[in-house]
């Protein structure tokens, strides 16, 4: 069971935070800048955190370059995924 969400990613934010909905996305805020995959990680850190699941278990599987991203959550249905990061 794999769980995915689409996030639009703003770099270089004051704080690292959900900011809501943009769409079919999540608006996700991230203090770093979008250099050496520090962004990418700290998407990952965050949303394993948000999910209450281990950081092995969430992967960027796609735009891993651009500010959409497609995330995967292993071990997690879909409605929990979009529960919890809803509350």
């Amino acid at each position: 069971m794999k769980a995915r969400i689409s996030l639009k990613v703003h770099p270089r934010a004051r704080r690292t935070g959900l900011k809501g909905r943009l769409g079919d996305a999540y608006k996700l805020d991230v203090a770093c800048p979008p250099v050496e995959g520090r962004a990418n990680q700290a998407c990952v850190e965050f949303v394993a955190g948000k999910l209450a699941v281990p950081k092995s278990a969430v992967r960027i599987v796609a735009g891993l370059t651009s500010r959409t991203k497609l995330v995967e959550i292993e071990g997690m249905e879909q409605a929990e995924a979009e529960s919890r990061l809803a509350s």
